[in-house]
């Protein structure tokens, strides 16, 4: 069964079935009370008892235009022969159900239009059975129903005419009252019902079936390939719970495909570069070979010098190679480090010295300063650190762009860490760039060209190594003037035990 279905006949117990046991419930304890009241006083309770209408509430009910008169007729016993005045007044009492008449001497000046059939049984001047205070009972032989007649006699101060004004109540009309009562409490109670079946099913709508719908869409939309959507939760039900789940598998559905693409246009982007960098060394190569097969070499100094570059182009090839397959091992997060104690004035000392004559050779002014103390000490992988150096250092030869060349390598003891600085005088880089030169394939016009070559994946490569070493690595640079990079990896502290 749908839940719509089951809805609808939810909403529908919820409002006829209220209903059915209030009216059974209503009608059980009318004619329990009905029951207790003849047993307890004896008497036989007839069903036309309701129309039975006191006396006593028919005087309540013309009290208060019987007393409005009254004081009229203390104030200015005159306007009870003005016409238009006794017209306004029997239009204001008209809404209560009373009428009036009025009647000076033995001439019925005003009177409604609805007692005219008993004007000629209406009392006396100077009525003696109470008339003034409890009213009298009149029967209307016209069949309109009996009449509650109360009667206020005076005497007009000008000419001492007898006057009497009379509030006429029809006892058969608190009948239809009653019944508009009824109808009215069976009304509200309908309505009662019928917002609270209402409110009920909006209530289930809107917890159930809305977030449904909600689920439903996305639903679809995943089915069709759109992710750019946000499922918004506002219950903390288990409709709400199951959204917050689904948003939640949205999100990482977005977040791999946005990586596929981005790992997609990075691998494209490193095929690219790669093969743009092999090209240009195995197109030397091809050459090369071409001039030694060719017989331009024709000296020992031209084949040396061939030979000479030949290799120096397989190296660079080799390089590139070695590159990319360690950019495959930071993806699946399998560097294979080997870590040892490593001291700091020792091994920087070697890696100058290897620097120092591949930079003399390339016509670059090198320098290298040490200020920590010899027996400083490092745990670090020695081939991944060097290859962190050596990358650097090609990136700052790369961009090298003054006849003089200089790089420095200083290397600073602060606390609990060393700080590596290596400084150039390149052609520097922006500082809107700055904070991006480390993420893979970034290239910005005045630091890192495409034009240059390599594969655009160096920085990222040092900034993993440094990371996985437990140290961090920042940059600073300024255009034409030069960049600095820092990075520092934690010092070796022996625990002694007392």
């Amino acid at each position: 069964m749908k839940l719509k279905t089951r809805l609808c006949i939810s909403f529908c117990a919820i409002l006829f079935v209220p209903m059915l046991l209030v009216a059974i419930v209503v009608r059980g304890l009318f004619n329990y009370q009905l029951r207790m009241i003849e047993q307890t006083y004896n008497i036989e309770l007839s069903k036309d008892m309701f129309t039975h209408v006191p006396i006593q509430l028919l005087n309540r009910s013309t009290k208060e235009a019987f007393e409005e008169m009254s004081q009229v007729i203390e104030e200015d016993t005159e306007r009870m022969r003005d016409v238009e005045y006794l017209s306004e007044l029997e239009d204001s009492l008209k809404k209560k159900g009373i009428s009036i008449a009025v009647r000076v001497d033995d001439v019925i000046i005003f009177s409604s239009e609805n007692i005219t059939s008993i004007l000629n049984q209406l009392p006396q001047y100077k009525y003696e059975n109470g008339g003034e205070h409890n009213g009298i009972l009149l029967e209307d032989e016209s069949g309109n129903g009996d009449k509650f007649v109360k009667q206020k006699d005076f005497v007009f101060p000008s000419d001492k005419a007898q006057g009497s004004v009379f509030v006429v109540k029809q006892i058969n009309q608190w009948i239809p009252e009653m019944k508009l009562l009824f109808i009215e409490i069976a009304i509200a109670v309908v309505f009662v019902l019928v917002f609270t079946a209402s409110a009920m099913t909006m209530w289930i709508f809107r917890s159930i079936l809305k977030p449904l719908n909600t689920l439903k869409t996305a639903t679809h939309k995943i089915k069709s390939g759109d992710l750019n959507f946000v499922i918004e939760v506002n219950e903390k039900d288990e409709i709400g719970q199951l959204c917050s789940d689904f948003e939640e598998m949205r999100k990482r559905l977005k977040e791999s495909a946005e990586a596929k693409i981005q790992f997609d246009a990075d691998n494209k982007e490193l095929i690219s570069n790669i093969s743009h960098d092999l090209k240009t060394p195995i197109t030397a190569i091809k050459g090369y070979v071409e001039g030694i097969m060719d017989g331009v070499a024709d000296t020992p100094e031209k084949m040396e010098r061939y030979i000479r570059t030949i290799y120096n182009k397989a190296n660079d090839m080799d390089h590139l190679i070695d590159e990319l397959t360690f950019y495959s091992k930071i993806d699946t997060n399998r560097i294979p480090y080997t870590f040892s104690k490593i001291n700091v004035a020792e091994y920087f000392g070697d890696c100058a010295e290897e620097l120092g004559l591949d930079l003399e050779s390339k016509n670059i002014e090198f320098g290298y300063y040490n200020y920590c103390d010899r027996n400083v000490i490092i745990i670090a992988d020695a081939e991944q650190i060097k290859r962190v150096i050596n990358n650097i250092i090609g990136n700052s030869v790369k961009y090298i762009d003054k006849p003089q060349g200089k790089i420095n390598i200083r290397i600073k003891d602060v606390g609990d860490f060393v700080q590596i600085e290596i400084e150039d005088n390149g052609k520097g880089i922006a500082q809107k760039d700055i904070p991006y030169i480390f993420e893979r394939f970034y290239r910005t016009d005045s630091s890192r060209n495409s034009t240059q070559g390599g594969s655009g994946i160096g920085l990222s490569i040092v900034r993993k190594i440094i990371e996985d070493h437990g140290g961090k690595i920042w940059a600073t640079s300024r255009e034409g003037t030069g960049t600095i990079m820092y990075f520092v990896l934690r010092k070796y502290q022996e625990v002694t035990h007392e």
